[in-house]
């Protein structure tokens, strides 16, 4: 690396003054007309806000004032603005000597002013005094451990603030810093996953491995990342072993206990407006009270919603734990004597693994929340299906699978109150076919979308119905639709809505287009209940799988693609050739929607016939 030039202060990108410093208000008229009148004042002027102010006014004379007002005031407190004032007005005219001891003395007074210490450095460097610019510039730096809390924690309040963009360059910037840190990893691949950055583990980390990132992505970003059920529970457990510790003790009795009706806990933090709850609410309506006692852990938000005051209904007892820790939550449950334990959540933001670990009932289980392995050793149970986890999977997933009979799915059969919507209300053209997909763009993947661009090339009258997601994923799959030479008038997103409206807009549609390794879960069961068919591709993983079982349990197994070369070829065949598109359909489906998956009795005597095989009695 060559010496830097030995340039006048400040060089290119340097330091500009703090905003304000230099500013003032320009609306004086009565200023004294000569200088030793504007010394005088500036002698007389009480406070440093004053003479920068007045030095504002007075460009000319200023360095000339600052000086006068220093050898007055020059030890206050707040005399570092007109220091640092100073040292810029003498770099401006060439005096680095100056500039140095200005900047130096400003930054004396306030340590924090980072601007001061890279001015001070700068002018040191200019004057061939290294070691002092070394020593101003490292003062200007918190330092590396600061500065990787600091990036971090920026990049997780922009990803709150939903601006992702700005949230991944802070996530980034603590990583090359630090490359090693998986808990940032997490959020910056699944901030990517959001943005539709594909691919979303590639960084751009010095000392950072696609693997690495494939590994530390976290458990939401692996179901959308890795069909292979082995690598979503090995990066569950890899998560699990740095984030919930071991408690070294277990609170339930091994053996059980005995009572007149089966205990069962729900433990959830989304007793509220939220996708799960809508899907439970009538299995927690339908269990058999004469065989079951039921008691939510709600550590969920009271949002004052319909669906929350109908859950709470549902329970015959509602214990908030939110104001609770992991271990004081997990003994108020032991001592209830609960005998199997549902966890809701998973490894989904605001579950309580923390909980779990204490064992707090001699049955535990994992349920619809979280669509993969939970592997805490104190989990005995992950609810699924035959056909979500096959049993040549059994041995990739942890905890053991419990399949319930038929779908593994609750679902909420009662009818809706829904708008009335038209194609022209949503701004749909009446004669043309419609693909949907209304999920997350985080579930869209590049193999997925590539394949949508080949489905629209060879289906040309198609339209592409999406939900607007984040403004990053919106513009980033409008410019790779466009790269594929497709018109953009055929990519239409649409704003989200209330539940109720959402769900009527989806029989607008001609086939849902299911995206993989994640499926769509409640989304592809409230598409069938409208009568709109789903096309899925089914994977290896539990996640990639949830749209097979819906369509096995509505009977639509003509929808279930093997490849992806099977998933386009249908797609097609449906979009260009009438004959090729499902018999059942619109009022059909929906129909044998509320037959099958919809008839919440029969799920209820299905899932706690799965309860009790699993139930521990002394």
């Amino acid at each position: 690396m060559t010496d830097m030039p030995q340039t006048a202060f400040p060089p290119s990108g340097g330091p500009t003054p703090p905003a304000g410093f230099l500013s003032g208000n320009g609306g004086a008229k009565d200023l004294p007309p000569d200088l030793d009148a504007l010394t005088r004042q500036a002698a007389a002027c009480g406070d440093a806000a004053a003479v920068v102010e007045l030095a504002a006014r007075t460009p000319e004379a200023a360095a000339r004032l600052y000086r006068i007002w220093l050898e007055l005031n020059g030890a206050r407190p707040d005399a570092w603005a007109a220091w640092f004032n100073l040292s810029v007005l003498l770099n401006a005219a060439g005096d680095l000597a100056g500039a140095y001891e200005a900047a130096a003395q400003a930054h004396r007074i306030k340590p924090d002013l980072w601007q001061a210490a890279l001015a001070a450095g700068q002018a040191a460097e200019a004057l061939g005094d290294r070691a002092a610019a070394i020593a101003f510039l490292r003062q200007a730096l918190p330092p590396a451990e600061g500065r990787v809390a600091l990036h971090k924690q920026l990049g997780r309040m922009l990803e709150l603030d939903k601006r992702l963009d700005a949230s991944a360059e802070e996530l980034r910037a603590s990583l090359l810093i630090d490359p090693h840190q998986p808990d940032v990893i997490q959020h910056l691949v699944h901030t990517r996953q959001k943005m539709a950055a594909w691919p979303v583990t590639e960084l751009r980390v010095p000392g950072l491995t696609a693997t690495e990132a494939e590994l530390w992505c976290g458990p939401l970003a692996t179901l959308a990342l890795h069909d292979d059920p082995a690598m979503q529970r090995r990066v569950a457990a890899d998560w699990i072993a740095r984030n919930v510790p071991d408690p070294g003790q277990r609170l339930a009795p091994a053996a059980g206990y005995r009572h007149d009706r089966v205990r069962v806990g729900y433990l959830s933090s989304d007793f509220c407006r939220h996708a799960m709850s809508y899907l439970i609410a009538e299995l927690l309506e339908r269990h058999d009270r004469d065989r079951f006692e039921i008691t939510g852990y709600c550590d969920s938000p009271e949002d004052g919603s319909d669906i929350r005051a109908r859950i709470l209904a549902a329970l015959d007892r509602h214990v908030p734990i939110g104001a609770l820790g992991d271990e004081e939550a997990a003994r108020r449950i032991r001592a209830d004597e609960i005998d199997i334990l549902i966890d809701l959540n998973g490894l989904t933001s605001g579950g309580r693994p923390g909980i779990l670990r204490w064992k707090p009932a001699p049955v535990q289980a994992t349920y619809l929340g979280y669509i993969g392995s939970v592997p805490l050793p104190e989990l005995d149970w992950l609810l699924c299906d035959a056909i979500t986890v096959p049993e040549a999977e059994t041995e990739n997933y942890a905890p053991a699978p419990l399949r319930i009979e038929g779908c593994y799915q609750a679902n909420d059969g009662r009818a809706p109150e829904l708008p009335e919507v038209s194609r022209a209300s949503e701004g749909l053209p009446e004669d043309r076919f419609v693909f949907v997909c209304v999920s997350h763009h985080y579930k869209i993947t590049a193999p997925v979308f590539a394949a949508w661009c080949r489905i629209a090339a060879a289906a040309p009258e198609a339209l592409f119905w999406l939900i607007e997601d984040t403004h990053e994923s919106v513009a980033a799959l409008s410019e790779r639709w466009q790269a594929a030479g497709l018109a953009p008038d055929r990519l239409i997103f649409a704003p989200r809505v209330d539940p109720a409206r959402y769900r009527a807009r989806l029989a607008l549609g001609d086939l849902f287009l299911d995206t993989t390794p994640y499926n769509a879960g409640t989304i592809a069961s409230d598409a069938l209940r409208m009568g709109l068919p789903v096309l899925t591709l089914a994977g290896r993983s539990f996640s990639a799988r949830m749209g097979a079982s819906l369509l096995t349990a509505v009977g639509l197994t003509e929808c279930i693609a093997t490849d992806p070369e099977d998933y386009m070829r249908r797609a097609v065949a449906m979009a260009t050739d009438p004959s090729h598109r499902p018999g059942l359909r619109g009022p059909a489906l929906a129909a044998r929607w509320r037959a099958t998956l919809g008839d919440g009795s029969a799920f209820a005597r299905r899932f706690e016939a799965a309860l009790i095989s699993v139930l521990k009695r002394p």
